[in-house]
């Protein structure tokens, strides 16, 4: 996909086969990428510097920022690594730290340094480094946030017996930022001055009015510097009900079809009613965790049938109409099949 052909449009088809909802979190994320490649390009051609415009990433947890970096770099044929701010923090020796994750980066690019260097980080937890409620500005987290600034802008590091050069990695962070929308709200700046005469201008400003500032992130913790280091904003919304039965059953390696799959092998069907996944949603929003629950659920749900069916046989099919009460089991003689792609919920 690092091919012309992929343009922010074919980028985006790719994400929606894996990641559901977020759309525009995923138009804004492949414009960046498509923008940060072609700008590789157009450098090595002219042998000009590129001003690289790394990406930042607002929403709860569980609603699918490293998803969406994880099938992105999968799409792009790149290496992409993660690592946590919070660990980057709690340790004396950050730059150390630093190295090994750039260490892990070409490692998943099998040792070739040429595609390490053209790799994606993602940095999650960024919001963990602003100062402690009440406290001053400074400590690790701010330690942290300098530490970061040269190797996000490019950078010769020293790892191994060699040397990695982060201009060209392109780095995502993201985080929650809890209380970020009550700074914004505070802070809002509004653009009345500009004038309007249609539904579709008003739309344009009330998008402008709610949409993050560097201002907004420097309240909430954030060094200037750093915050001028990540110029691309997306964020992320709930997921909602509908969204998280979305996810169960709609990506190509959802959990629902790899199950489906899992038993077709044994020549058992899997049958599971609509409302199994709507409830499966409303515990996932309960633990109020997003869709990082919605595994174990289902896994749980699946538990029992998978303890019975490698020693029985005669099953054919399985039927689960609630979460709430047990699966029938429906015999028949063996190897009449089952299907290997799972029938639409």
């Amino acid at each position: 996909m690092l091919e012309r052909s992929a343009t922010p449009s074919a980028i985006v088809r790719y994400l929606d086969q894996y990641v559901i909802g977020q759309e525009a979190a995923k138009r804004i994320v492949a414009v960046a990428v498509y923008m940060h490649y072609r700008k590789i390009a157009r450098a090595r051609q002219e042998h000009v510097p590129i001003a690289k415009s790394n990406v930042l990433l607002i929403g709860p947890s569980g609603t699918g920022k490293t998803l969406l970096c994880d099938t992105l770099a999968r799409g792009l044929g790149l290496p992409f690594v993660t690592a946590e701010a919070t660990s980057l923090a709690q340790t004396r020796f950050v730059n150390e730290e630093i190295e090994a994750v750039l260490q892990r980066l070409l490692d998943r690019a099998g040792g070739d340094l040429g595609r390490a260097q053209r790799g994606i980080i993602f940095i999650d937890e960024i919001d963990k480094l602003r100062p402690a409620e009440g406290g001053p500005r400074g400590g690790s987290g701010e330690g942290v946030q300098h530490a970061l600034l040269k190797i996000m802008e490019g950078a010769q590091v020293k790892v191994g017996s060699g040397y990695v050069d982060t201009t060209d990695i392109l780095f995502i962070c993201g985080g929650a930022f809890v209380g970020l929308d009550e700074i914004i709200a505070s802070q809002t700046h509004g653009y009345g001055f500009i004038a309007t005469s249609t539904g579709e201008n008003q739309r344009i400003l009330d998008r402008l009015n709610t949409r993050v500032k560097p201002t907004d992130l420097f309240t909430y913790g954030l060094i200037p510097e750093f915050t001028g280091r990540l110029p691309i904003i997306a964020r992320f919304g709930e997921l909602s009900r509908e969204l998280l039965v979305r996810i169960l059953t709609e990506p190509r390696n959802s959990i629902h079809r790899q199950f489906v799959e899992i038993l077709a092998q044994q020549d058992v069907r899997l049958e599971i009613a609509p409302r199994v996944f709507e409830q499966i949603a409303e515990l996932a929003i309960e633990y109020k965790t997003g869709a990082r629950s919605l595994r174990g659920i289902f896994e749980e749900l699946l538990t029992p049938i998978l303890y019975v069916v490698p020693d029985d046989p005669s099953i054919r099919k399985v039927r689960i109409a609630s979460l709430f009460s047990n699966p029938v089991f429906e015999r028949g003689a063996p190897g009449a099949g089952a299907p290997a792609t799972p029938p639409a919920p």
